[in-house]
Formats: structure tokens, C-alpha cells, sequence
């Protein structure tokens, strides 16, 4: 998968179903007061972007970082997907659920993008599964059979609201019990059904 064929990237929050149930009675506090009825999306502009093999800088104020694990829709025309690519939105940990603070979600690096494009034709997204390894350890599995919103009808609904172009990349989202990882870890994406693997090595930024 390479940057030039990418538009705008969209990431998707609350859409596993371990999140919802981790989450629980948080999301009927104030000021929401319930759980959301529609997608939450959130935006990871370019200077985020790394591409796999890269070393993902870490800023002296970020101690650790959570690996959020995703596989994400690539658009080929609006309403038809080209194909899939793993993706780590690696992410500040946060209390904010509904909206995560930008900074937290915008470090310059912090989106790391697979290789290889899994053409749509034949994938069934709901059999993907993701295992996080962090220095060669399995720390996490990401089933998505566990979606809330499987990928069809989460572009769908989607779908009503916004018009995704072509490049442009939804993210599935990411579940809960993220691993975390700290400077000079390295961290492994291995897919399943052809999706293949995404591996970055987190390094201290230099100043």
C-alpha cells in the first residue's frame, strides 16, 4: 500500500464490542449521557503516516504509547472498497473515549501502514484476525468477527453522513486491552487472510 494512493484516513472509535462492555456505565456520564448512535470518527492527517519498516519517532513527554491494532478500508470509488491494509494507530493513552484529545492522536508518525493491499474481491473482513507481538511476544489477538458495525455497514453508515473518494481509508476500529510500548520496543502487526504483517520500531525523537 503506498501513501501516494491514499486520501483522507478516518479512524473509527467505540466499534468492538470488548470496548463497549469495558466501557460500560462511562458512557451515560455526562455530557454524553449515552452510547453513541452513529459512528465516531476521528481524522489521522498525513504527517502522521509511517510506512511499514519505519522508525516511529517518540516525543520525550510520551513515556509510552498504546498500539491500536486496525485494519483499515481502502476506497476505491464511493460505496466500493479496493481492498484492505493492517494499520497501528498508535495512540497516547487517554481518558477521553468520545473524543480523544488531538494531540494524542495526531504525534507525527503515529499511523503505521501496512505494504500490502488485500484486494476486496473474495475478503470477508469479519474472518480477519490481528496479533499484536511487541518485541517478538504475543501481547494481544484482534478478532474481527467482534465488530459492533462489520465493515459493510459500517461504511454504509458512514455512508449517509460523509462521502468517502477514492484512496480515501476507513478504519475497522480497535479493541479493547491495547498493548503498550515504550521507546526501542518493536511492534509486529501479523494478519491473517492475506493481509500480511506491519513492523515498526518505536525510537526516542531526536530534538
Amino acid at each position: 500500500m503506498s501513501f501516494l494512493a491514499m486520501g483522507t484516513v478516518y479512524g473509527t472509535l467505540m466499534n468492538f464490542r470488548g470496548e463497549r462492555e469495558a466501557l460500560g456505565a462511562a458512557m451515560r456520564e455526562p455530557p454524553y449521557k449515552a452510547p453513541p448512535t452513529a459512528p465516531v470518527l476521528y481524522l489521522k492527517p498525513s504527517n502522521t503516516w509511517s510506512a511499514d519498516g519505519a522508525a516511529i519517532p517518540l516525543p520525550p513527554h510520551v513515556p509510552e504509547i498504546e498500539v491500536w491494532a486496525s485494519v483499515g478500508m481502502v476506497m476505491k470509488s464511493p460505496g466500493e472498497v479496493a481492498g484492505y491494509v493492517l494499520m497501528n494507530d498508535l495512540t497516547v493513552p487517554h481518558e477521553s473515549f468520545f473524543r480523544p484529545p488531538v494531540k494524542h492522536k495526531c504525534l507525527d508518525g503515529s499511523l503505521a501502514v501496512g505494504g500490502t493491499l488485500l484486494p476486496a474481491a473474495g475478503a470477508d473482513p469479519s474472518r480477519f484476525v490481528v496479533e499484536v507481538h511487541v518485541n517478538g511476544t504475543l501481547r494481544q489477538e484482534v478478532r474481527f468477527a467482534d465488530l459492533v458495525r462489520p465493515a459493510a455497514q459500517l461504511l454504509a453508515e458512514v455512508s449517509e453522513f460523509m462521502t468517502l473518494g477514492a484512496g480515501d481509508v476507513l478504519l475497522l476500529g480497535s479493541d479493547w486491552g491495547r498493548p503498550r510500548a515504550r521507546a526501542f520496543d518493536r511492534v509486529d502487526l501479523v494478519g491473517n487472510a492475506g493481509l500480511g504483517r506491519l513492523g515498526n520500531i518505536l525510537a526516542p525523537e531526536v530534538a
